[in-house]
């Protein structure tokens, strides 16, 4: 049976604020880029010509407006995100360090993305959905979490593949003994897992990545495609014939990372509904080399809904490299 949407996802929609120079006076400047992972996810896959949906809270405030309307002009269906008049659009202030990697600050105590409750859920969308993606930032606190938990039973019992990135930021956590077990939920959910480095190390304690997701593998059979990402040394995809490694693109002009891991998700994504969740090593290995790609491509840019790659030029990094 076709399905109006090939993947819908339910999460945040915020604003990173990302470091841009200094004023005449030497004060930091911020540009306000549209983020969440969630949406981030969406945004690149639209570009590769997949029907999204976005399922979410934002304020109705300056920021939530132009989020809706960014998230709209990038092609995602944006008809369930709602805005909240109570509270205002979580904002995240960045700061990236010389490598590319960052930390963030987040201002949401509430944000209106933590306010979505399980009578908002529209259960027909996510019904006609292939794919349905989620990751943890609406799984921090209980009413959302509610919301979140519901809203994959709807998706497995429609016959969607669920896809999880834990996505851990401890800061947004009241404790990280929550936050493991809130991630060990989502691992029990999903067909395709992708999980960076160092969630891998927090929710195994294995630094040897071959024992970590082994040990995801033995204790979340479930999983179909296990993807570890690891920064600018490249990617991993487990499976029960072994494992392939494919490395990053190294070809300069790095700017920050803000978007890499959910580019490198959407495009993992996409290869699924090209080929299925039943794949080979070569197959695996042909999806990280076009994930990776996307992912080079997108920290050559500032932010993430508006940096995605269009497919033309992630071929012809693979085509060229």
């Amino acid at each position: 049976m076709s399905k109006r949407y090939d993947v819908t996802a339910l999460g945040e929609l915020l604003i990173d604020f990302t470091e841009n120079g200094q004023s005449g006076q030497g004060n930091p400047l911020f540009e306000a880029n549209p983020g969440g992972a969630p949406c981030n996810v969406l945004a690149m896959l639209t570009k590769l010509g997949r029907r999204t949906a976005f399922i979410g809270k934002v304020g109705d405030d300056m920021f939530g407006r132009s989020l809706r309307d960014t998230a709209a002009d990038a092609g995602i269906d944006v008809s369930s995100l709602l805005l909240d008049g109570g509270a205002h659009t979580t904002l995240a202030f960045v700061h990236t360090f010389e490598n590319g990697d960052r930390d963030f600050s987040f201002y949401r105590d509430p944000g209106a993305d933590m306010l979505l409750r399980e009578d908002e859920l529209p259960e027909d969308r996510i019904r006609d959905t292939r794919i349905f993606h989620f990751g943890t930032l609406s799984m921090t606190h209980e009413g959302v979490r509610q919301a979140t938990k519901k809203a994959v039973a709807i998706a497995k019992d429609s016959g969607a593949l669920i896809s999880f990135d834990p996505n851990l930021r401890p800061p947004l956590w009241a404790s990280l003994d929550d936050a493991r077990a809130q991630i060990a939920w989502g691992l029990r959910q999903c067909d395709i897992l992708k999980i960076a480095d160092n969630e891998l190390e927090f929710m195994t304690g294995e630094t040897d990545f071959a024992c970590g997701a082994e040990t995801l593998r033995e204790g979340y059979p479930n999983i179909r495609v296990l993807n570890v990402t690891a920064g600018a040394d490249g990617s991993y995809s487990f499976f029960d014939g072994g494992s392939v490694f494919v490395p990053s693109f190294k070809l300069g002009g790095t700017i920050e990372t803000t978007g890499a891991g959910d580019t490198f998700c959407a495009c993992v994504l996409n290869y699924v509904l090209e080929h299925g969740d039943d794949l080979d090593g070569e197959q695996r290995r042909e999806m990280l080399r076009f994930a990776n790609a996307a992912a080079y491509l997108v920290t050559t840019k500032k932010g993430a809904i508006r940096s995605m790659p269009e497919r033309a030029d992630i071929e012809s990094i693979l085509k060229n490299a």
